[in-house]
């Protein structure tokens, strides 16, 4: 079993899967996998489980019943693998929007370069989108430009879904109590972690729209980390959020 594992969350992903799969496998660090599928009826779980006797111990499954969010199906995903020994705990998509070969500076930003948490970030060093609409990117960017002024988070892209949590970040988080389930979710977990006192560094990526299958993406989805976000702050201001353990030196 390796130290880290990556969560991916699928629905009607059947085009993209195997390939995705075999991509993380095919890196040279070693990662498990564990897919969380939402009943996808185009019957992607079948091909998961189709691959689980060449990846012995390597790929895992959770099949859940019927769509039930994105935020839910990466709690899932946490808790499964906090129940086990992993020290890292990555979330990526299944559409190659997130470059498998990516998976190794984030990772070495936690493991070597002392982050608690990293993030695959879209405009830390620019704006590194390829194949979006103009007006989607502009909305992208800009939601995360009013995220950072809303909650003092000192992060580029606030509402990136490409993540490196080191253990302790999602054994300090209440889990249970994040509220959003689906982009709004990517905010929470990022202005939680920043609370309880973590260190959130960026990995510059370069971020490419899906060439198969179908986005989940809507205008809804903005909408409700736009006003999420609001929440998040106020509710902030009477929360007593639990703080990261500090790490003795060598010479104490």
């Amino acid at each position: 079993m390796s130290e880290s594992i990556v969560i991916i969350p699928t629905y009607n992903e059947k085009e993209n899967i195997e390939n995705i799969i075999r991509a993380v496998f095919a890196l040279p660090i070693s990662f498990d996998i564990i897919v969380i599928d939402d009943g996808s009826p185009d019957y992607t779980a079948n091909i998961v489980k189709a691959l689980q006797p060449e990846f012995s111990n390597r790929l895992f499954i959770l099949e859940r019943a019927g769509k039930q969010g994105l935020g839910t199906a990466y709690i899932a995903g946490f808790k499964w693998a906090l129940n086990r020994s992993y020290n890292y705990i990555i979330e990526m998509d299944a559409d190659f929007s997130h470059n498998p070969k990516d998976l190794v500076p984030l990772y070495e930003a936690c493991a070597v370069q002392g982050g608690d948490v990293s993030i695959g970030s879209r405009y830390s060093s620019g704006v590194n989108v390829v194949n979006w609409p103009l007006s989607r990117v502009l909305m992208s960017y800009f939601a995360s430009v009013y995220v950072r002024f809303v909650t003092g988070m000192k992060v580029a892209d606030t509402t990136a879904g490409f993540k490196c949590y080191r253990r302790e970040v999602l054994e300090t988080i209440a889990l249970d109590e994040i509220r959003f389930k689906g982009y709004a979710f990517q905010i929470e977990m990022k202005f939680t972690a920043y609370k309880c006192g973590f260190k959130l560094v960026e990995v510059p990526i370069i971020f490419i729209n899906r060439v198969l299958g179908t986005s989940k993406m809507d205008g809804s989805i903005f909408g409700e980390a736009l006003f999420g976000v609001l929440k998040l702050k106020l509710s902030s201001i009477f929360k007593k959020f639990p703080q990261k353990k500090s790490t003795p030196t060598l010479n104490q």
